[in-house]
């Protein structure tokens, strides 16, 4: 993908560039982007990569999302689990529409969040591809939290307790 990287600027957090890096790179979760509203922000989830220092995301060229970024391109975002251990990252950015590598992306986001590339959904995403536009998320100053070791053993506890009420 084109963009020249610029490194992300870590602002807080025990992790450093290379953790918060490896943790955008391998997990798979979307990620919560707040855009600004004439009247209110918003946050909306959606599909995340990242590459070239930036996140890279998908949405249709005329989505709520894409026309508040057009009108105000700074934005901030979080990437966490819903389950202990609660670890992520989170900061801003500055995005950038760009209907060119819409196709390279969305292949790309499909590969890393559907385990079959030939589902119903892949199949509709990819029919819907010429009015797709790449989101880069660039110039990301970013915070991260770890509290695995302040969590042991809440995991388990967590996951007991769900099977409890799914029972």
């Amino acid at each position: 993908m084109e963009g020249s990287p610029v490194a992300v600027e870590i602002r807080s957090g025990p992790w450093d560039r290379a953790a918060v890096e490896g943790f955008l790179r391998s997990t798979v979760i979307p990620v919560r982007l707040a855009t600004r509203g004439s009247t209110w922000p918003l946050v909306q989830s959606l599909w995340f990569l990242f590459d070239d220092s930036a996140l890279w995301c998908c949405t249709q060229r005329d989505s709520v999302v894409a026309k508040r970024l057009r009108s105000d391109p700074r934005c901030a975002f979080e990437i966490a689990g819903d389950h202990p251990p609660y670890r992520g990252v989170r900061g801003t950015g500055e995005a950038v529409l760009d209907p060119g590598p819409a196709a390279d992306v969305l292949e790309r986001l499909i590969g890393r969040y559907l385990a079959d590339g030939e589902s119903s959904l892949a199949t509709w995403l990819r029919s819907r591809v010429t009015d797709e536009v790449a989101i880069r998320i660039g110039t990301l100053t970013v915070s991260s939290w770890d509290y695995a070791n302040r969590m042991q053993g809440e995991r388990e506890r967590f996951q007991l307790d769900e099977d409890a009420d799914a029972r």
